[in-house]
């Protein structure tokens, strides 16, 4: 068998890997089966955190490190223990809140607490997308802040996320690191973390330099992780601001875009 050309192969989750229906297709589970059989690594980088990872990584029968909560976790799944994780400074998200707020107004708020088994706390008004995953209301604002946390969500009533991201960005960058990871899904996190910094500490673990990794993603917040890999493919159903930074384009996550990719890798 032909060499894999790659040695770690970084997919993101929600829109890259995963079809709508939250399933990786037989064709992409192929594909990947003969890229790590030729010699590469697969590595999931996601925004979500490790108990809204872990059920999907069991299901792959994946057991090996996964990069979770935009960065802030790394995950052994063979072994289910986080080797690494990196909270929110609580004092200085609720100051960036608050001065955001002051911009733009009132906001609806949601949090994903630390930990393997932390859960993720929704507040008033904040709109939660149809599926499965779970979460734990909350009417009190101090149990927003309560324990340890990995990241806040943002919503506002009227501005777009687009509109929503660059206003924080513009107001409170100085504080924290904000990013757009899906449709309703503006994020707040410490700053300076994001997936590359999260998928490097991964790749030292496992030996392998950004130079030999091929990176999938869907959303401006894979900008950073396409930034550190040697090669960035963007799916078809992509944010436009990745695919502007994308090495190349595939098809979309529903028509097994990375499969498209991998085969024709595999063939060369």
């Amino acid at each position: 068998m032909t060499p894999f050309p790659y040695q770690l192969i970084a997919t993101d989750l929600d829109g890259t890997l995963l079809r709508s229906d939250e399933t990786v297709s037989q064709r992409t589970r192929d594909a990947l089966a003969a890229a790590t059989a030729a010699g590469a690594a697969h590595i999931v980088v996601t925004g979500r955190a490790v108990p809204w990872t872990r059920h999907i990584l069991d299901d792959l029968g994946y057991d090996g490190l996964a990069v979770c909560g935009q960065g802030a976790q790394v995950y052994h799944a063979g072994e289910h223990r986080l080797l690494t994780s990196v909270t929110l400074d609580r004092q200085l998200a609720g100051l960036a809140l608050s001065k955001l707020e002051a911009e733009v107004g009132p906001l609806a708020l949601a949090a994903s607490r630390d930990g393997l088994d932390g859960e993720v706390l929704v507040g008033p008004g904040y709109r939660v997308q149809e599926g499965p995953l779970p979460y734990l209301p909350y009417e009190d604002p101090a149990d927003l802040w309560s324990a340890p946390l990995n990241k806040v969500y943002i919503q506002h009533p009227e501005l777009d996320d687009d509109a929503l991201a660059q206003a924080a960005r513009r107001t409170v960058g100085g504080l924290v690191d904000v990013v757009m990871a899906g449709a309703g899904v503006v994020e707040i996190l410490p700053l300076g973390l994001s997936k590359a910094t999260g998928l490097s500490l991964a790749a030292r673990r496992l030996g392998v330099k950004a130079a030999d990794t091929i990176a999938f993603g869907d959303m401006p917040n894979d900008i950073p992780m396409f930034a550190w890999a040697q090669h960035g493919v963007a799916m078809a159903n992509a944010h436009d601001d990745l695919k502007a930074v994308a090495h190349e384009i595939t098809s979309s996550n529903e028509s097994d875009g990375i499969a498209v990719v991998l085969e024709q890798l595999l063939r060369a």
